[in-house]
This record gives C-alpha cells, structure tokens and sequence, in this order.
C-alpha cells in the first residue's frame, strides 16, 4: 500500500450532536448489508416490508406488516431485547467478525421473540388472540405492549411485555372478542383499518384511520371492545367522511383529519400524521376535549390547506417561464406529501414524509405553521427524490443507490432511543439506524485519494490522405473548430494544429491532448465528475475530402464523481475536528497498517480500516477487499482527543462500484501531471494473440529471424499463449524472453541485453492459410530500453511505444499471476510480480 497526501480543505462544519442533511444510516436492522434488499425465508434475523416502530427499556418493537403494498407481509411482531448491546453509543469500539459487524443479523443481533406467530418461520394470517391480518403500528410505555391489527379492524393489548413466542395478547379493541369480526361502523368502540396507536400516561390513543378520527381513552382499557373517552377529527363518535374518498369532499381544517395514520405526544404535545391532508397536526398541549382544534400544522402554510408538496405557497421561486412568471420546485424542507409518522424527542421534531422518501428534522418543535425542515435525511437536499428500492436494468450507474446507506423510500414509523433514531423502510426490507454526530462530515468528505475527481473524455481519429485546402471540423458544444490543410501538412500536424485551436481560445468545455501516435485528439473535461459526460462532440470534413475524422461519440463519457469507490481503493476523509495532531502509519511487523492512529479509527460498514495518515482535515485510509458485496456501504470516524474526549462523526455513505480509478499524480490544479516511471531497462515488444481455437492450426512468432511454432490442439487461447512462451524460452539462443502479459492473452517479449543493444530485435507474425487464431505484432522490433524506475519528466521523456509504469488505486479486485486472490485489506502487497484487475479496468 501506498498513501498520497492532498493539501485540500473543506471549511468548518461542525457542531455538537447534530444531524446533518444527506447523512448515511450509521446501522442496519433486518439485512446483512446496507445493499442486501434480501426478501428471503422468514427469520430472526430477516425482516420483510417493515412497518411500526417503538422503542422502551431497551427493547425495540417492530411490526413486519404494512398496508402500503410492500412486500413480503409476514403479518407479526418482532422484539429484539437489550438492543444496545447492536445500536450501541458511536464512540464505543465495535467488535470486529463477520461481514457487517452494525448491521443485525444472524452474525449480530436477532429478535428474541416472535408475536403473531408460533415460531420465526411462518407468516400466516390468523383470527385468534395470538394472530394477525397486517399488523400496522405498536406501542409501548415499557410496561404494556399494543398493536394495530388493521385487516381485522382491532386493537390488541398485551397487560405485559410478551416473554414467549406466539404469547396471545390479553385485551382486544373494536371486537366484542378475539375470534369475531363485525362489520365497521362510526361508534365510540369500533375502527375501520387503525394504523396508528401511542401511550402517553395513563391514556391511549388510536389512529382510526379509515374513519378518519384519533380515539383517545382517558385510562388503559381493562375490557375487551372498551368504549373510548372522547374523540379527534370528528364532532362525535357516530359521524365519518364519505369512505369513497374519491367522492369525499373533506376540506382541511384545524379541527377535522383525513386519514390519519399515526399519532403521538412528547409529553406536553400531541402530533397526529394526517396522511390525506399531507400535513402533520399539532397541539401544543395534549387535547382533551372532542373535535378540539389542533394549534400548528407541518408540511402546509397554515390549517386549511392541504395540497401534496404545495411548494408555491411554500417554496422561494426557483426561476422563471417563457411568459416570465416565477417557477418552482417540486418540493423544498416546508413541503410534504403523505407524511405517515411524527415523533418528537422533546426537542426536536422528526416527520416520516413518505411520499417524498425522506425524513424531515425540525431541531426545534415548531410554533408556527408551515416551518422549514432544518435537516434531510434519506435525501441529498431539500428539492429531490431518489427512490431507494429500484433496480434500473437499462442505466446500471442509477443502481449505486439502491438501498444505499443514505436513501429511504417511504418511510412509515420511527423511534427515539435517546442517541439513535430508527426509521423503517419498508420497500428496502429494513429499520435504518440514523445518530448525529459530534463532527459533521460533509457528504461529499469521501473521494479518491489519488483522482479527486474522474474527468469525460472523448477521442477523434483522423485518417486518410493529405489533400491542400480539405477541411477538419471539431463542434465541441455547439462551438466549431475548424483547421484547413495546407501544403506540407502530415495527419500528424494536423493533430497538433487541431488541438492548439481548440486551446487557443481556450475552450470553455475541454482541454485538447495531442497524441501523435495513434493520430487522435484527446478531449478532456474541464469539469470534474458526470458532469463533463453532457458535453457534446461532433466532427466533419469538407465535400469530397481524402482525410477522414472518426468522434468516439456523440458526447464525452467515462466522467464518474471520485467518491464512488472501487474495493480496496485508497481513500481520503476530508473534514475538521478529525484528530488532535497529524502522524503517519508506519506498517506493523506483520505487514498490516494499524487500524487506530493518533486517536482515530474509521470504520466501513463497522470494518475497521487501515490508517495511512491522519490529521485534523484529513484522513487517507483504504476501503475493505470485504465490502465487494455492496454499492454502498456507511463510513463513520472516530476520535479519542487528548483531553479524554470521545467524539464521532456523522456516517457517510461511499458508494462501491467494481473498478473507478485514480491516477497518482502531481498536486495542483486540474489536469494535473502523472507521476510516471519508466518500466525497462530493456526493449520490449508486445505480441497479441486472440481469435478461436481450431485444432491443427499454427501460430507463428518469428524473433530476428527465427520462427517459434505452436501447432494448436486441444487448447484455449490462454495455452495457447503459454505454449509459445516455453517455446520462446526453450531457446537459450533467443535475443528476448517472453512472458505472460496479465491482463490481457498477450506475450511480451523483453531483450536479454539491457539498453539500446536491445533495441532493433525484429518481432513478426503468422499462422497457417485459413487460420482461425489470430496473432498480431503489436510492435515490429524492441524498443525503448530506458534507465527503469526513473520518473518520465520532460528532460528525461517517454518514447511513442514504450512502456511506462503509472500507480493507480481504484482497480478493484486483483489477481496474481498464478490466479490467486491477493486481496487483503490494509496489508503490504510484497509480489513478486504485479498484480492485475480481476475484470478489465477499461475496456476504451
């Protein structure tokens, strides 16, 4: 391993115990890894489309059920008891084992108790004391346990926390008992489809969803089909909207709700979701009175609107139309849309806005209607929507999202546990686990330590004849360069005079190489990341030209943001407050960087990572080999200061991709120069070998003269390639000796004689009349013996058709030449020889 040290800052941004905007989940419930998305075979540890949340003493509550249609319903409860001992405090130090040490799973934390059905395997319905039908919301003060068993239009109570699996619960709501089902009717004892329930105190609340109203009892029920007290959102137990909400005409006010789908209090405040009205209702004291109107609503400007994300009423205008009228965006932080959970921690507010896949957190409980989020989570800003849970078969890139560690897609309930909110999701299959942080890291902290950012580019191939006054025109967004030949011109120069037209304005859009000897014009974004991809590049020659010029495509490609990361890629943290003082990580006799320096560890996924350097703005460090199984996986760092105190960021999520590149180079401004090498002392030469095999044919290689044959057989291209090696080197007469190329099926062929004396060796080609196997010379002689290991500068320059070494980080799995997996994380690579990509890194 090696580390390269930028000296490039972010600004302060930290503060105590914050949530931040695009923070990623710091743990996962119910998948093995962030990206899992697994609906595999009911288990301990394998959650299904989850739906309520609740937290009490330790223990968390969770329902695997929904109504919103994700899947699979496996129609009971899960209680995982002593949950600290996974969603422990950020700065503990987390034992490391298995794949994902934070997230809970078989190799972590399991439920130890199953309601709704008698073991972890089954999932079926069932009307009884001990069974479900969707099963929406729980509740709990830590002493009784409640339920929302929505299908069958009850409440279930358990008068204590359930020890046992399948233990039936003791009092049920809206039924006369546990074995019938009436039909619904609007009354003081009945609901139609409950999705909501809260204790506070001695009193219950339920959302009686379908009957758009919030039913509160003045004391614990201690009797099945137990009236309630008095009611919200209704001036009576016996009115309901038109249940057709097609026909319903329920206009929003402060006293009245449509479907509401959960319900709670702080305390002294009550907070009902009022899905069908997109706004969250609150009361600044806990009502007790009928149909008593709420005091503050969330998500709508004021108490009689109710418009999904009303962003005009609600949003700073984001431009203007043709007719110069202001437009706006689709949301902003004041908007929601089919907001279905609110909780409050008694300071801060936080809303489950569903129909916009996000959570929105007030840091303060808001006093007035229509207050501004001030924190996103499950969303990069205010004004997006990344759904979480698609797999797009035709954009590959889009799926680095999927499930990723920093998105949700609508999330239906949330929990406090007093460090940690929980937030189930129920499309991804899983309860993300979101903790502020001491230091906030930007969520743009994480980037190739080598390339800071991956730049578009493009090509153009000239070729043809020369012929004066034929033009050559490049249009590089819109803009046109054209050269027009003139007597003595080569292809070469006009390469070169394409390439200083394009410079010479310059180019707003991209820089232009020259490479001479593949006659093509390099184009390079100007702009970092998949910006530069939209950049347009067309190219033409007059009527009748003989010179001909061939665009790579119709834009730049390749630009890729250096924070997607490749396995075992060398990473940069950029932030502050990172550490006390700045050290370097010096190898341990066993070969491995250490995992903690100057204070710091940083953990991927709860892997521990290697430490190359720290500092207080920056941390260069590696991603694990192990993560190769996600696109994305939830970084966090942290710092024991030398006053004793602990501190942790904000997690980040690192998106994983297979192979993205960065290329050592010198600092500075983009493009900077490579830091490259010369590779041999000896020329070399390079001979390609594909095409299919056929038994009987031959592949000729012929060395100054001397043809090495191998006649085919039962071979692969591979053995065939191997065959020629021994040949080669079977002669001790041979002026060169081969050697299997790495990634490719190719032979390089490397001069017995150091220095130019091994330049000049003639390398051709052949094989026999109708061959099926294909060898080419890619160079016709050695060449370019250098002095190896020194650095190409421009005093001491590579050559056209010389090899040269370059270090990259990025490449992703790697293999040795015999074939085995070198890849352990944070450990010195000693050879003997090169490592190559297991997957070819570029195929361009």
């Amino acid at each position: 391993m090696k580390y390269l040290s930028f000296l490039v800052l972010f600004p302060a941004l930290a503060s105590a115990a914050d949530f931040t905007t695009g923070q990623a989940a710091r743990m996962v419930i119910g998948q093995t890894t962030f990206t899992a998305q697994s609906s595999g075979t009911a288990s301990a540890s394998q959650l299904g489309a989850v739906g309520g949340i609740a937290y009490a003493n330790d223990t968390l509550f969770v329902v695997d059920g929904n109504r919103i249609q994700a899947t699979p319903i496996q129609n009971r409860v899960l209680i995982y008891r002593n949950i600290s001992s996974f969603a422990r405090n950020p700065t503990d130090d987390i034992r490391q084992g298995g794949r994902c040490p934070v997230c809970a799973g078989p190799e972590t934390k399991s439920a130890d108790v199953v309601l709704g059905q008698p073991d972890f395997v089954q999932t079926a319905t069932s009307l009884s004391a001990a069974g479900f039908r969707t099963p929406t919301a729980i509740a709990t003060d830590g002493k009784i346990l409640v339920v929302t068993d929505t299908d069958h239009n009850r409440v279930l109570l358990w008068k204590t926390i359930p020890q046992v699996n399948g233990a039936p619960a003791d009092i049920v709501l809206g039924q006369v008992d546990f074995k019938t089902i009436r039909l619904p009717v609007a009354d003081n004892k009945s609901f139609r489809g409950p999705q909501g329930a809260w204790i506070q105190g001695s009193r219950l609340f339920v959302a009686d969803t379908q009957n758009h109203r919030v039913m509160v009892w003045n004391s614990i029920p201690t009797t099945n089909n137990q009236p309630a007290d008095y009611v919200l959102g209704q001036p009576n137990f016996n009115t309901a909207p038109e249940q057709n909400l097609v026909n319903a005409r329920v206009e929003a006010k402060a006293n009245n709700m449509l479907n509401p789908v959960s319900v709670n209090s702080d305390g002294q405040r009550l907070f009902v979701s009022d899905l069908g009205h997109n706004r969250v209702l609150i009361w600044n004291s806990i009502p007790t009175q009928t149909q008593q109107p709420a005091d503050v609503v969330v998500g709508q400007p004021d108490l009689t609107s109710a418009i999904p994300n009303n962003s005009t009423a609600m949003c700073a205008s984001n431009g203007t139309d043709s007719a110069s009228k202001p437009t706006y965006p689709e949301r902003c932080g004041s908007t929601a849309s089919f907001p279905r959970f609110a909780l409050s921690d008694g300071k801060r507010l936080f809303v489950a806005d569903g129909g916009n896949d996000r959570i929105l957190v007030y840091n303060a409980i808001p006093t007035r209607s229509g207050t501004k989020a001030d924190v996103i989570l499950g969303q990069p800003d205010e004004f997006v929507d990344v759904v979480s849970d698609s797999n797009d078969t035709f954009r590959p890139d889009a799926n680095i999202t999927r499930s990723s560690p920093d998105s949700i897609r609508t999330p239906i309930s949330l929990a406090w546990d007093g460090a940690n909110l929980f937030a189930s999701d129920p499309y991804d299959r899983r309860i993300l686990v979101y903790t502020p942080g001491d230091v906030v890291l930007p969520i743009n902290a994480i980037t190739n330590a080598f390339s800071r950012a991956v730049f578009a580019v493009a090509t153009v191939d000239l070729a043809g004849t020369i012929t004066v006054d034929n033009t050559v025109t490049i249009t590089i967004q819109g803009t046109d360069y054209t050269y027009k030949i003139v007597k003595d011109d080569t292809l070469t120069t006009v390469v070169t005079k394409l390439v200083a037209l394009i410079n010479a304005k310059p180019d707003p859009n991209v820089f232009a190489i020259a490479n001479p000897g593949f006659l093509e014009v390099v184009l390079s974004a100007k702009k970092g990341g998949e910006d530069g991809n939209a950049i347009t590049l067309a190219v033409s020659a007059s009527a009748s030209a003989t010179i001909t010029a061939a665009a790579s495509g119709s834009t730049l490609s390749r630009g890729q943001t250096a924070a997607k990361v490749a396995p075992g890629t060398l990473l940069s943290i950029f932030g502050t407050n990172l550490s006390d003082s700045s050290a370097i990580g010096q190898p341990k006799a066993d070969g491995f960087y250490p995992q903690q320096l100057a204070g710091v560890t940083v953990y991927f996924d709860g892997i521990k990572a290697p430490l190359l350097s720290v500092s207080p703005t920056q941390i260069n460090t590696q991603v694990p080999f192990e993560v190769s199984d996600a696109n994305g996986v939830s970084a966090y760092v942290v710092t024991k200061h030398n006053d004793g105190r602990v501190t942790s960021t904000t997690a980040v999520n690192v998106p994983i991709v297979g192979q993205n590149p960065g290329i050592l180079a010198e600092d500075g401004p983009d493009p900077r120069p490579v830091i490259a090498f010369h590779t041999n002392s000896y020329g070399t030469a390079v001979v390609d070998i594909g095409g299919t095999i056929k038994s009987g044919d031959t592949a000729t290689i012929t060395i100054n003269g001397v043809a090495y044959t191998y006649t085919v057989a039962s071979d692969t291209v591979p053995s065939v390639r191997d065959g020629l090696i021994a040949l080669i080197n079977a002669d001790a007469a041979a002026p060169v000796t081969a050697s299997f190329a790495g990634q490719y099926s190719r032979i390089i062929l490397t001069a017995k004689v150091a220095g130019p004396d091994g330049n000049g060796i003639t390398i051709a080609t052949s094989s026999n009349t109708s061959s099926s196997i294909a060898l080419t010379a890619l160079q016709s002689a050695t060449c370019c013996a250098s002095q190896a290991g020194t650095r190409v500068t421009a005093a001491n320059p590579a050559v056209p058709g010389e090899t040269i070494s370059i270090y990259a980080t990025g490449v992703g799995l790697v293999l040795t030449q015999d074939g085995s997996n070198p890849t352990t994380t944070g450990a010195i690579y000693n050879g003997p020889v090169f490592n190559t990509p297991n997957q070819p890194v570029d195929d361009a």
